[in-house]
């Protein structure tokens, strides 16, 4: 029997309690990001800051890691975003998100981005204070100082979320039923969640990249990357949305696994090809298209393997990990900006790029967490700027006094 039709056999109740294996890949993936970020002081690509000797060593697995980190958080988010709607009214949610999300992109573009763009530019002014006057000219970044960096997924999850309203309305009503019937014939075997999705995130590339080549994470001029990571929003929102299919990416992880290594194939063939370190019968131009497309098709590909896989090992609670799993969101706002600060001065340093790069990830780690603990989590108007609920204050029990009473209690037979 197919793997597939045993799915079909499942209950199909919603599921609105909280997932342990999507907290452990949040977690993972955030910790992807403090090693990527850090990484990027060092290889070869283009960045805000970069260490006076770069390696292509670096380029090797951080090309293949750019193409999945982002969109299996976004993946994840889509599904956490499904669970966020909850019972809440479409008033509710909104207000939700506006103090989830909103409320940190800003105070982030106002406090936490401007000393990345400090640092870019360090000798052009006199102090920081000099520099931070430039944020209030609202000139964008490059030209000017105002920014949402690293906070663009911020921005965009804003607006995947409130555009994902309709859909979610109708996914969590009665009404979906047949939709979701449909979703599962669709979705549920390997061949369907393999390269459903793979297809039509390849088509929506085909039609908006020769118009919007480049990843700028401005919104308005980024239409390309914006529908790219807006599909992998999408399509963990409709899996979460159905038992059945969610079962089916644990069900069929193995066969995932293996597509997922074979698109590593093709990807790394015209990567290496294009470096020059290996030469196949292809022009600079198939090369190029052979790469964009095998990315596409390589970051669903393993996006699904690790949600499967996640499932399988890491569905399981862990005391600790409630409150991990409340600072991650404080923790990805700070990063970037501590790993430039920390990394501005380390990088001055006559050491190796490996003692660089292990210093700046670990202090980053440190320094993150340590604020964290210190000025976020014990405060709620801290909270509030970095998108958390408030603390709840537990009320203090208060000792009877009332000695009367206690004298009857004890009095009686």
């Amino acid at each position: 029997m197919f793997i597939c039709q045993k799915i079909k056999k499942m209950k199909t109740e919603l599921i609105l309690t909280r997932r342990h294996d999507l907290d452990w890949l949040r977690f993972i993936a955030i910790l992807i990001l403090l090693f990527f970020h850090t990484g990027m002081w060092f290889n070869t690509f283009g960045w805000h800051v970069k260490n006076m000797e770069t390696t292509t060593a670096f380029d090797y697995w951080m090309v293949w890691m750019h193409y999945w980190r982002m969109p299996l958080l976004l993946f994840i988010s889509g599904a956490g975003t499904y669970l966020a709607l909850g019972k809440r009214s479409p008033l509710q949610f909104v207000g939700e998100r506006f103090k989830r999300l909103f409320i940190p992109l800003v105070f982030g573009m106002f406090i936490i981005v401007p000393p990345q763009i400090y640092f870019e530019h360090i000798k052009e002014y006199d102090s920081y204070w000099d520099f931070y006057k430039t944020v209030f000219e609202f000139v964008r970044y490059p030209q000017g100082s105002f920014s949402w960096h690293h906070l663009w997924f911020i921005l965009y999850l804003l607006v995947y979320s409130l555009l994902a309203m309709p859909l979610l309305a109708f996914v969590t009503s009665p009404k979906s039923r047949v939709f979701k019937e449909k979703l599962v014939n669709l979705l549920g075997s390997p061949v369907g969640m393999l390269f459903v999705p793979s297809l039509f995130i390849f088509l929506t590339q085909t039609l908006l990249l020769p118009l919007y080549p480049e990843e700028t994470h401005g919104l308005l001029n980024d239409w390309a990357f914006f529908t790219f990571y807006g599909c992998f929003f999408l399509f963990g929102m409709l899996f979460y949305a159905e038992p059945r299919l969610w079962e089916a990416i644990r069900l069929n992880r193995r066969y995932l696994l293996i597509v997922a290594l074979l698109s590593l194939l093709p990807f790394y063939g015209s990567f290496l090809h294009l470096r020059k370190l290996i030469e196949l019968p292809l022009t600079l131009n198939a090369a190029e298209k052979l790469f964009d497309s095998s990315a596409i098709f390589l970051s669903w590909f393993t996006v699904i393997a690790v949600i499967g896989y996640g499932q399988h090992y890491l569905n399981r609670p862990h005391p600790w990990m409630k409150h991990v799993n409340e600072g991650l969101y404080p923790f990805y706002i700070l990063h970037q900006t501590v790993i430039i600060w920390i990394g501005y001065y380390l990088c001055q340093l006559d050491w190796s790029i490996s003692a660089k790069y292990w210093s700046i990830s670990l202090l980053t780690l440190v320094s993150c967490v340590g604020f964290y603990f210190a000025c976020i989590r014990p405060f709620n108007l801290m909270r509030f700027f970095f998108g958390m609920k408030r603390k709840k204050v537990k009320p203090r029990k208060i000792r009877s006094t009332n000695h009367y009473k206690s004298l009857q209690t004890v009095s009686k037979p």
